[in-house]
């Protein structure tokens, strides 16, 4: 759904600045997830630690109009001449009143969820057994809070059935404004646990919070089991029907007369107003169990049968960073719950392990950083803590952080020890001793336990790769010359960067604003984001099994055929994402990956109609020849076929979907094919493919000689007596072989490099880590550098000599050479 900007103007009672006529269907109020800018409204929200007008004016140059603020720029009409300033007294509430009023166009069930813990869980499964009848609309992961639960319930659209909305608080008056904007029809409290309790004065004060979302709502669900759920219901002046749960009341709505648990699966047995059913889980932990009993009784209030809910219970999956369990090196098996930290979850977790069928007769090791916002005594928590390990058969126990190491008497388990960061538990013999156990690693999230199984070597090396990045901004600059300043471009960094380490390139790209980034897997573009890298990233040849990586990372793949769709699809919707953004490719005459244009249109727009998770961003194919003449009739048939298809594509959606199909060739060669965005690949690392020239040279490979030898003539140099020696000769050694990607073909005089300037030959066969050179008559002494192809001998002469491409060349350059960046 979209709404005009006058229209919105109207519904969040805004002041407007600027009269372009714009039509909103995103809201923005993260910078660093902007996907769609022409139909971006975003909201500038000032908080403790930062504000967001900061950010307005690099929005504006990436494609964004529209902006709610709280103070317009000055000379706004100068420096932001298309823009659409809204000016409010509070952005974060004209976010939340536009969600409300967006709300309001809606005459559906809605479920509100709220408690402690399970939210995500119980929502996740609810969309699990409805969403094969119903659209149903939820909440993204975990958009619980002030700004997620406003940006959750805007995602509701015509298509939308069934609304499903967690609201989670963290103090006393936020969750009136929450329950504004779902307004549900049912409210359900998961359960009341210790999470945020340090800004409650007791458990039934957070209660009290947390039910002013049922107030209005026609049905309530909660626990009657709970003594302090019911005592504060019981309190309140509720007037709707009281759907409670309870396994000890027969009479209660929802009665669970019995639950059975096995090895890897607990089966429930319940009465539903007066109807008798039953249901079996894949899942033993008590937990889930109780979070079953919740999807189970809603889903029925709101028709599901009985016979129906025990099939779809059965197919239940879990919920994705909650309680996964993976195979981790040296016979570890690991599960990963740093989902939360409170100390009911890490007793949910540590009954989850000790239950595992699989996971007897090992070692149980527990990794725990500080609990944070328990609102308990350190001293209380930590011995509570330790009481849980023990009782749970816990054998070793690592502590990481300050405060569970100033209290580390307070767990009493043999083994044990404790750290105050991670870097320093990966840097210990402890970490290098973990072997054939089972392991729960339970931290919060700012600790960075994902480095915990990333053991970081630095890597020495006397070869290295040094990359200009003045010149990237310079072959940058070249290919924008031939493009319209409107055209968007992506960048291509995959295979490391053509060798040139993806890190350093990206962060140069981003600074000089390029609007895409693109690799080839998820796990090259993890690495970007966990270095600093915001921009957009593109995936282009996404791996099924990575599907959660590039969910984690913000990661946007190519979509290029009906299974990986498909996959991607059920992937995205166990994760509870909604609007995930796509790339769609078409096979235009590469006849490499690809839907067909002719072919396949329909049916792929229909699959996209029909569904939510994923969103279309962008659409294209690739130019085959487009750096010869001799396939222009060819790239034309191309551009046809690929023009076509997109359109159609185009017109089935409402949003802008960014076509392209300029590859660097494409840019120089066919400018008036730009279309709305390009690619660049080998020319930014200053390759001309249409000529095979350099334009501006990024990378230079050296290395220096190791050792001078005399060989005289008749000798041989290197194995299997290649390199015969015809003359009396000087033979260097140097430090770079076929490990480091010097290609063996370039031996025994097939290629050389250059040494203070001069040609020097390869002699004998390249072994792994040396190769030798005939530096006869060359003015050199050990230590001296050797340069195998860079500004003064280009890559391209290699990959003449080689009969392949400077492509081959570059991205074969090792890993374990040291990269070393400069600028002129």
């Amino acid at each position: 759904m979209t709404y005009t900007i006058e229209k919105i103007t109207t519904l969040i009672g805004a002041r407007r600045y600027g009269n372009t006529d714009s039509n909103i269907g995103f809201l923005l109020t993260d910078s660093r997830s902007l996907c769609f800018p022409e139909e971006t409204l975003f909201f500038a929200i000032k908080s403790e630690r930062n504000d967001g007008h900061k950010y307005i004016s690099s929005l504006y140059d990436r494609g964004v109009h529209n902006f709610v603020v709280t103070t317009v720029p000055d000379d706004y009409e100068k420096r932001f001449p298309q823009a659409n300033f809204l000016r409010v007294t509070n952005s974060l509430e004209a976010l939340q009143r536009l969600a409300e009023r967006h709300r309001d166009e809606f005459n559906i069930p809605i479920v509100g969820i709220t408690g402690s813990n399970g939210k995500t869980v119980v929502k996740e499964w609810l969309y699990q057994v409805l969403s094969p009848d119903h659209f149903v609309t939820r909440s993204p992961r975990s958009y619980n809070s002030q700004i997620g639960v406003p940006l959750s319930v805007w995602l509701m659209n015509d298509d939308t059935q069934i609304g499903v909305f967690e609201a989670g608080i963290s103090q006393p008056g936020e969750m009136l404004a929450l329950r504004d904007i779902i307004q549900p029809t049912i409210a359900v409290l998961t359960n009341i646990g210790t999470a945020h309790q340090e800004n409650f004065t007791s458990m039934e004060e957070k209660c009290r919070e947390k039910l002013i979302l049922f107030h209005d709502a026609p049905v309530i669900v909660y626990n009657a089991d709970d003594n302090i759920v019911s005592q504060v219901v019981d309190a309140s002046d509720y007037k709707g029907e009281r759907l409670c749960w309870s396994c000890k009341d027969s009479k209660a709505p929802m009665f669970v007369s019995g639950i059975k648990k096995g090895e890897t699966s607990t089966t429930v047995c319940y009465t539903f107003k007066s109807v008798e059913g039953s249901y079996t889980i894949p899942f033993i932990d008590d937990a889930s169990i109780e979070d079953s009993v919740v999807t189970a009784l809603v889903a029925l209030q709101l028709g599901l049968n009985a016979d129906t809910l025990k099939a779809r219970m059965g197919q239940i999956e879990p919920v994705a960073m909650r309680l996964e369990v993976k195979e981790g090196r040296h016979g570890c098996t690991l599960i990963n719950d740093s989902y939360n930290s409170d100390i009911n979850s890490l007793d949910i977790a540590l009954d989850f392990m000790s239950r595992r069928p699989d996971h007897k007769g090992r070692r149980r090791t527990v990794i725990l950083s500080d609990i944070q916002q328990s609102g308990m005594a350190p001293a209380d928590l930590y011995r509570e803590v330790g009481r849980l390990a023990k009782e749970r058969g816990i054998e070793r126990f690592i502590g990481i952080g300050p405060v569970i190491s100033d209290n580390a008497e307070l767990i009493d388990i043999p083994e044990k020890f404790f750290f105050n960061s991670v870097s320093s538990f990966l840097d210990s013999t402890v970490f290098r001793t973990l072997r054939d156990e089972v392991i729960l690693i339970k931290g919060a999230r700012q600790f960075g336990f994902d480095q915990i199984t990333d053991l970081l070597v630095q890597k020495v090396h006397e070869t290295v790769l040094e990359v200009n990045l003045n010149a990237v901004v310079a072959n940058l600059n070249y290919y924008r010359s031939f493009m319209k300043p409107e055209t968007k471009l992506v960048c291509m960094i995959k295979a490391d960067a053509y060798g040139a380490g993806s890190v350093e390139i990206a962060k140069t790209l981003q600074d000089h604003r390029v609007d895409y980034l693109a690799v080839a897997v998820a796990d090259e573009g993890a690495t970007l984001r966990r270095n600093g890298i915001t921009a957009n990233i593109m995936i282009m040849n996404p791996e099924m099994s990575a599907f959660k990586t590039m969910f984690d990372y913000d990661l946007e793949p190519e979509v290029y055929s009906f299974r990986l769709l498909d996959a991607l699809i059920k992937a995205a919707e166990k994760e509870g994402i909604t609007g995930w953004p796509v790339h769609i490719k078409l096979d235009t005459g590469m006849h490499r990956l690809g839907f067909d244009p002719e072919k396949d249109m329909e049916r792929l727009i229909d699959r996209l109609k029909h569904q939510n998770a994923i969103i279309p961003r962008s659409v294209f194919s690739h130019f085959v020849g487009s750096d010869s003449d001799d396939f222009d009739n060819f790239s034309a048939r191309q551009f046809a076929l690929f023009d076509k298809g997109s359109q159609q594509l185009q017109a089935a959606f409402s949003h802008k979907i960014i076509r392209h199909i300029d590859n660097s060739a494409g840019i120089e060669h066919f400018p008036e094919r730009q279309l709305d965005m390009c690619r660049l690949g080998l020319g930014l690392y200053g390759i001309d493919s249409r000529n095979n020239h350099i334009i501006n040279n990024v990378s230079t490979l050296k290395t220096t000689i190791l050792q001078l030898r005399d060989v005289p003539a008749g000798d041989t140099v290197g194995y299997s007596r290649k390199g015969k020696i015809d003359h009396d000769s000087v033979i260097a050694a140097i430090p770079i072989g076929y490990a480091d990607g010097l290609n063996r073909h370039l031996g025994n005089r097939h290629g050389y490099c250059l040494v203070n300037g001069q040609k020097a030959a390869y002699v004998g066969n390249i072994c792994m880590d040396v190769a030798m050179i005939d530096v006869t008559g060359i003015p050199c002494k050990e230590g001296d550098s050797v340069e195998i192809f860079g500004d003064h001998l280009p890559v391209t002469v290699l990959s003449d000599a080689l009969d392949t491409i400077p492509y081959e060349v570059l991205t074969g350059i090792s890993n374990r050479v040291k990269r070393v960046y400069f600028q002129d």
